[in-house]
Order: C-alpha cells, then structure tokens, then sequence
C-alpha cells in the first residue's frame, strides 16, 4: 500500500505533463462544449456522474472474458471472445464521459487523470490486440492479451478511485452543508437588487440570493461541481451560471441545466416581510 501511495504522490507532482495535458484538454473542451454533449458525457441527465457508471461494462466484460480463459479449459474462447469485443464496445462512452469529466480538472488532479487514461487506453489496445488474435486462432495469445490489458485497466482503476475518493473529483461538493430547518434572517430587502448575485450565510452555509424577474431566489453559494462560487457567476435566462466551469442552475429549484455538473445546487425557500429577508433549507 505504501508504494502505491507513493507512486500516486510521484504523478501528483509530475509537472512535466502539463504541457501535454493542456493541449488535450483544449481538444476535449471544444469538442464537448455543445450543451447536448455535455450534459450527455457529464451525466446531467441522470443525477449522477456517467464515468463511474459506464466503466463497469467493459471492465466486468474484460474481467469474465479472463475468467473463462483460465477455468474454461479450451471449451470457451469464443464465448471470451465476445466478451472481450463487448468490453471494446462499451469502452467507447467510458473513454468519452471520462475525457469530459477530466477536461475540467486542473493541477495534480489533471496529471493524475492523464495517467489513469493512459493505462485506460493502454488495456483497451491489448484487449483489441486480443479480439484480432483470438479471432485468427490464437486463444493463447488472445488470452495472455486480454490478461495483460486488464492489468493495465486494474490499475487506471486504482488511479480513478484516488481521483474520486481522495481528491474528491466528481463528488458533490454540497453533500455536506448544514440545513437551516429554521428562518434564519440574512438581508434586507435593499441589499438584493434584481439580477445581483448577494452571497449571505445561513447556518455556516453560503447562500446566493437574488431577485429574478421581482421574485427572490436563493441556492447555496457552492458549486455541487468543483465547489466553485455561485455569487461571482452571472444569470442567464432563468439560470445562475458557475464562473469555473459553465454549469448552469435553474434559480427555481437548482437543477442543472447544462454540465459539467450532475448534481442540483440545494434550493432554499425564502420569506421577506418588513423590509426583512429570511431563508430556510427547503424540506
């Protein structure tokens, strides 16, 4: 565990990637900057990142296709092979939604993000080396190639749970704020002009108010996304727009209309009555 940890540290710190990870991510940007593709790769469309979701395909396919070349004794290689071309296929929309999502990372997230699609795009190449071979004859080398591209993919895997769980890339950065269950007072009528973004606080949670065609709206300030802050993005139509990223919420209720994030940004109720603004966490 301690050598892993270590060579983790060791990408983390490998600057000489940025160069090479900024072109790709210039490329990847352009290419999934249309609000449909966006929201498609992202996962808007389904309340939760697709990257994590779209991998166990090709890894659960790659993983049974090993499995019955070494307990099938001979009697499944063309059952692995299906199984191996089925974890090409599906490899697509994971390689996709994960350039997306990497696209948006920055510093040693953005390094460690490389690596874990090189060793991603390093397994995908031996499981096709694999699928030509097998469908020539040769299992045995078939087989020896798809072991070695799930290798490869094992540990891209390794590396995208660092990203996840320890670097907190794709979680929702609002998971943990604290509720307001009570009418907590934070502006006064004056201090919140039609179209301002006014970040308040409730409960030691950052809240953006404003008022949207003479209707107050409130979200929380943070970014579900990358944890960026509402109040110094802008209003689009009926949306706050993120300054980091280009997310975009709904003032109604914080659903996302556009990507990189998957997650709404929580809604809050508010009250005015003598001059006095209060807000509470919606139930």
């Amino acid at each position: 565990m301690f050598g892993l940890s270590s060579a983790v540290e060791n990408i983390e710190q490998m600057k000489n990637l940025d160069p090479v990870s900024k072109k790709l991510t210039g490329w990847v940007s352009k290419a999934t900057d249309p609000d449909v593709i966006k929201n498609a790769l992202s996962g808007t469309w389904v309340g939760h990142q697709l990257h994590p979701l779209a991998t166990d395909l090709p890894m659960g396919a790659w993983s049974m296709a090993s499995l019955l070349d070494i307990t099938g004794r001979g009697q499944m290689h063309r059952a692995a092979q299906h199984l191996v071309g089925v974890g090409i296929l599906t490899s697509l929309p994971a390689a996709a939604s994960g350039a997306s999502d990497w696209s948006e990372t920055i510093g040693e997230s953005r390094r460690v993000g490389l690596v874990h699609a090189l060793g991603n795009a390093a397994g995908t190449c031996l499981q096709l080396g694999s699928w030509i071979a097998r469908r020539s004859g040769h299992n045995r080398l078939g087989a020896t190639l798809s072991l070695a591209g799930l290798t490869s993919t094992m540990g891209a895997a390794y590396l995208g749970g660092h990203l996840s769980l320890d670097m907190g890339v794709g979680v929702n950065q609002t998971a943990g704020e604290q509720k307001a269950t009570q009418w907590v007072e934070v502006a006064t009528e004056d201090d919140v002009a039609e179209g301002q973004l006014t970040r308040v606080t409730a409960n030691d949670t950052p809240v953006v108010l404003t008022r949207h065609r003479g209707q107050l709206r409130a979200l929380s300030a943070t970014c579900p996304h990358a944890g960026g802050s509402l109040d110094e993005g802008h209003i689009e139509n009926d949306c706050v727009v993120c300054p980091l990223h280009q997310s975009k919420f709904r003032l109604t209720d914080g659903q996302p209309e556009r990507g990189p994030t998957a997650y709404p940004a929580p809604s809050w109720r508010v009250r005015e009555a003598d001059g006095r603004i209060a807000i509470k966490s919606v139930a």
